[in-house]
């Protein structure tokens, strides 16, 4: 893959992606203090450790290209621009959530900011990606769809069909693969016939075979730019793989202990966020400009939890909204 067509970012840019995803961590870091202190019924899951994707796909996109995320879609619903308290007030169920509260952790959508949803059902979203794509094909644009998935979304049918159909299309999508090692409770090579899930299957439908250090935000960014530009160019799809770890369990009710503590302690030594940090000094910023970065978006994280918290719970108004074409119940009768 050439990555000609990328500019390099700029110390300013890369601060931005620094705060990015420091932001993300946060944002995890109080979404699971709020859950322990039930603010957050039921469960979540997190991404912490997997800020680097998020982050620097995000970076690569334009505000009108559509984000299609898994259940673990906090991170990528934050890095395209959606502000913390709505989301914060959407895991509490609030009415001031994003989706006033009828959403919640796993059904995360903002339209107007490109977050066509967060899907529960495995690998359900990639054949809609591929719907967002060919729409902006039909309709001349040069949007583009990129479809976040986990590893053991690959083993699933609609991976193979969505590959097909974007590949025959030539479809401006990017499918994004966040492997994790883990499929949920289970390793996920010892249940799949590759070492690379995603990657080592590209070249059954005609796709070049990319794999990234999903740790560095830099490489992620310079990736899926190249792949965005070929994508906007009309020259079709693209999979990229990541290798990434979830630094907990699969979900908050899930304390990872399966996982070897030596493999846990592997991946704890790569996480993005310190590794970025020794980056950007190294290339001329200063400690104090970290830590001014790091104390405003503790303090927004702060103003957040707040803003999500004074919400009101939704009133019964809201159970018949959006379950039908016109938003009302009216239908029945």
């Amino acid at each position: 893959m050439s990555l000609d067509v990328v500019a390099p970012l700029l110390l300013d840019d890369k601060l931005d992606l620094y705060r990015s995803q420091f932001a993300l961590r946060q944002f995890e870091k109080r979404a699971y203090d709020l859950f322990l202190e039930n603010y957050v019924k039921g469960t979540s899951h997190l991404s912490i450790g997997q800020e680097a994707i998020a982050a620097g796909v995000a970076r690569a996109m334009r505000p009108d290209d559509w984000t299609f995320a898994t259940y673990r879609g906090h991170a990528h619903t934050l890095a395209r621009g959606v502000p913390m308290a709505p989301v914060f007030a959407e895991l509490m169920g609030r009415a001031n959530g994003l989706m006033a509260g009828k959403g919640g952790s796993m059904h995360l959508t903002s339209v107007e900011h490109g977050v066509m949803g967060s899907y529960a059902i495995i690998g359900a979203h990639l054949p809609i990606a591929c719907g967002a794509a060919w729409s902006a094909q039909y309709r001349g644009t040069d949007q583009v769809a990129v479809c976040f998935f986990g590893d053991g979304s690959t083993n699933i049918g609609a991976f193979h069909e969505a590959l097909n159909f974007a590949a025959i299309w030539k479809l401006p999508v990017i499918f994004f693969c966040e492997n994790n090692l883990w499929m949920e409770y289970t390793r996920t090579t010892e249940v799949t016939a590759v070492a690379n899930p995603a990657a080592d299957r590209a070249s059954a439908y005609g796709l070049e075979s990319i794999i990234v250090d999903g740790n560095d935000a830099d490489e992620v960014y310079a990736v899926t730019a190249a792949c965005v530009a070929r994508a906007r160019a009309g020259e079709g799809p693209s999979m990229i793989e990541a290798k990434t770890y979830r630094h907990g369990g699969h979900s908050r009710a899930d304390p990872g202990k399966y996982r070897p503590d030596e493999e846990v302690a592997e991946w704890l030594a790569k996480d993005p966020i310190p590794r970025y940090h020794q980056r950007l000094l190294a290339e001329g910023a200063s400690e104090a400009q970290l830590v001014e970065i790091e104390r405003a978006v503790n303090e927004a994280v702060d103003v957040a939890t707040e803003e999500a918290k004074a919400g009101a719970v939704p009133g019964e108004d809201l159970l018949m909204k959006d379950v039908w074409a016109n938003g009302g119940a009216e239908w029945r009768n």
